[in-house]
């Protein structure tokens, strides 16, 4: 049991930090809003289960079911409010135009 609490901590972790990255990394605030509510989700479901098995209580147990559903419930509806927002604002869409660019100097 300690072993699969283990895994799940370290899969958690690794996802909130592949979010995290990803924030930092992505080009816009639309790209950046998707890795942020993914991986961050999926990460912080991780670390709950894992916290839900290590410490075997009823109370601990209700208190992570209702945080999952919290998050699982409202995570992606700011993000997409807040997208929707931005469109809506006159946000621009980043558009990658390097493949366009590189076959128009190859003469392709």
């Amino acid at each position: 049991m300690t072993l699969v609490i283990s895994l799940l901590l370290v899969i958690g972790t690794l996802l909130i930090m592949i979010a995290s990255l990803g924030v930092l990394r992505m080009p816009d605030l639309y790209t950046r809003m998707h890795a942020a509510t993914k991986a961050g989700t999926v990460g912080l479901s991780t670390l709950l289960l894992a916290v839900a098995l290590a410490i075997p209580d009823l109370t601990v147990l209700s208190r992570v079911v209702g945080t999952l559903l919290f998050i699982f419930l409202t995570a992606p509806v700011a993000t997409h409010l807040l997208g929707k927002a931005m469109r809506h604002s006159g946000y621009p869409m980043w558009r990658n135009n390097k493949s366009s660019d590189n076959k128009s100097q190859r003469g392709g």
